[in-house]
């Protein structure tokens, strides 16, 4: 498996390095969001580990910009910045999962196995068109419609809805929304799921009187018509 690591600090980068080749990976580093995205954009990587804060390219830019020639390619972004919201702009900007510095070398190991595992399953198969009340989602255009008006997700809200549609009527925990739709353990001192969720929220019920997504308190959400 091939895997680059953008990352500055030139210590950490290279324990990085050096823990990941131990397990056999072949490992190429850049310490520059510039050099990152000529290596990112020119040469294939089964994943790519990036840090946020990069001399050249920020990584929330480079993170934009390499999904946008390599939209599938898996990203795990590491920064010292923790926060729900620092986490939100991660995750929004495209990738796939996120680690705060410090991390247990353990925990980087089990996130890349979960990503490249679903890497090689695909996305689950689902019906090209679901529809609950008057709300329809298209899987294979990524088009979202409620009352025929189109809706404007990211992509991170368009697989959360998605996942919710596929189990419409079914109480999802966070902790199971945290793993199925963000391939990530849920973090219980982030409040990131309920972010997204309120996004949604806005998009697709706030203006229209039957209200889709319903809260169940200390249990988690479920998606249906009605209370």
């Amino acid at each position: 498996m091939q895997i680059l690591v953008i990352e500055d600090e030139k210590r950490v980068a290279d324990l990085i390095k050096r823990g990941l080749e131990d397990q056999d990976y072949t490992v190429e580093l850049s310490h520059d969001g510039t050099t990152g995205k000529a290596l990112a954009l020119q040469r294939d990587y089964d994943i790519i580990i990036m840090d946020v804060v990069l001399p050249g390219i920020n990584g929330i830019d480079l993170c934009k910009e390499v999904r946008l020639v390599k939209p599938d390619i898996p990203i795990i972004m590491l920064t010292a910045l923790g926060t729900t919201d620092d986490k939100v702009e991660g995750l929004d900007a495209g990738a796939d999962d996120y680690l705060v510095k410090p991390f247990d070398f353990r925990e980087l190991q089990a996130r890349i196995r979960a990503l490249t595992k679903r890497q090689a399953k695909g996305l689950p198969q689902t019906p090209s068109i679901l529809r609950v009340a008057d709300l329809e989602l298209d899987a294979g255009t990524f088009v979202v419609t409620r009352g025929g008006k189109e809706i404007n997700l990211t992509p991170k809200e368009f697989r959360l809805l998605l996942y919710m549609m596929q189990n419409k009527g079914r109480v999802l925990s966070r902790a199971e929304i945290a793993e199925k739709v963000w391939e990530t353990i849920f973090d219980t001192g982030t409040n990131f799921i309920d972010v997204y969720i309120n996004y949604l929220r806005k998009k697709i019920d706030k203006d229209y009187p039957v209200k889709l997504i319903h809260t169940r308190a200390g249990i988690g959400f479920i998606f249906k018509e009605g209370s």
